[in-house]
């Protein structure tokens, strides 16, 4: 049995499966709530499944780029529950798994997921003659960019909002073939535990104190307020 998670973005999910195929599955929409909502959704997938967490044997995670909390709070679970277990630990991309239902098209595949001050971040996959490849690692680039860099046709998914689909139409025209947000958007855990169980029978599995996720910008992070200055101002009011 293995376990799968996915807490990179606002669409959540987690998943059982055995040898890759998806048993029972839970997804929710999360609005940065991952911290209270992840281990909670956990406890039910098991109680659903009628198991313990002893019976899983391996842990696949998404790994980013995405929400920076919520893939600390998805990575940090996976570690304590493989260390605690001691069993195999996968870092799959998540824009891997967003393009990987459609590995069946062999068209190249680009995920898309919005990564603010105009850019996108993405990468390109495609699957030739029964093989899985990436063709571009995960990078930010501005739409402008993304096009000109396209010289075929090409499949776009992953949780693409109006605008940007309709950048893409304007700069490609019917070289490029977008799955609609309602579609490509549904849950990556699935897609986790078909992934991490192949990297597993090729047996690759990742290290519990390297893992990390993956940022593709460093996280913004205010400067702490000087506090002796306010609390000098304060004392001159006073």
């Amino acid at each position: 049995m293995e376990l799968a998670l996915d807490t990179s973005s606002n669409a959540a999910s987690i998943a059982l499966s055995h040898k890759g195929e998806v048993l029972v599955e839970l997804a929710w929409k999360s609005v940065q709530n991952h911290t209270v909502e992840l281990l909670p959704n956990l406890v039910q997938l098991l109680h659903q499944a009628r198991i313990s967490q002893d019976s899983i044997e391996a842990i696949m995670v998404a790994i980013g780029p995405g929400s920076f909390n919520g893939l600390r709070v998805g990575i940090s679970v996976a570690k304590g529950l493989a260390f605690s277990l001691n069993i195999p630990l996968v870092g799959i991309s998540t824009l891997e798994a967003e393009a990987y239902p459609f590995a069946y098209t062999e068209l190249p595949l680009c995920p898309i997921h919005k990564a603010g001050m105009e850019q996108v971040a993405t990468a390109l996959y495609q699957q030739k003659n029964g093989q899985w490849l990436k063709l571009e690692e995960e990078h930010l680039a501005t739409i402008d960019a993304l096009c000109q860099r396209i010289k075929e046709e090409t499949l776009f998914c992953g949780e693409i909002p109006r605008e940007i689909a309709d950048e893409i139409r304007q700069g490609l025209g019917k070289q490029a073939i977008i799955i609609p947000q309602m579609v490509s958007g549904l849950s990556r855990s699935g897609s986790l535990a078909l992934l991490g169980w192949q990297r597993l029978c090729q047996g690759k599995q990742d290290n519990l104190a390297t893992l990390q996720p993956l940022y593709l910008r460093p996280p913004h992070i205010t400067k702490p307020r000087d506090r002796s200055a306010s609390d000098a101002s304060s004392k001159v009011r006073l």
